[in-house]
C-alpha cells in the first residue's frame, strides 16, 4: 500500500486506544475528535458534581432564621377569625 498525499495513520504508542493520536503525512500529531469531546464531557460532568456537592454543602450549613413570633400570632388571629367564621355560618344555616 502507497502513501499518498493526505493520507493519515494512526500511532499508537502505548497499550492505551485513548492515547492513540493522529499524524499527518507533514509529522503533525492532533488528538482525534472523540479523546477532546471526552476530556471535554469530564471536564464537564467534574464541575456539575463539584457545583452541586457545594451548593448542597452551603445549603445544609446556613442556619435558618428563628420563626418570627409576630408571624405566628397573625397566623392564629387568622386561624381563630376562620374559626369564628365557620360557627357563625353554622348558626345561621
Amino acid at each position: 500500500m502507497a502513501e499518498g498525499p493526505g493520507t493519515e495513520t494512526y500511532a499508537n504508542h502505548t497499550n492505551s486506544p485513548a492515547a492513540a493520536t493522529l499524524v499527518s503525512d507533514s509529522g503533525e500529531t492532533a488528538l482525534p475528535a472523540d479523546v477532546g469531546l471526552r476530556r471535554t464531557l469530564i471536564f464537564v460532568g467534574v464541575a456539575a458534581a463539584s457545583a452541586g456537592i457545594a451548593y448542597g454543602v452551603v445549603r445544609a450549613t446556613l442556619a435558618r432564621p428563628p420563626a418570627d413570633p409576630t408571624t405566628e400570632r397573625i397566623q392564629q388571629l387568622i386561624d381563630e377569625a376562620n374559626r369564628l367564621l365557620k360557627q357563625l355560618d353554622d348558626k345561621t344555616g
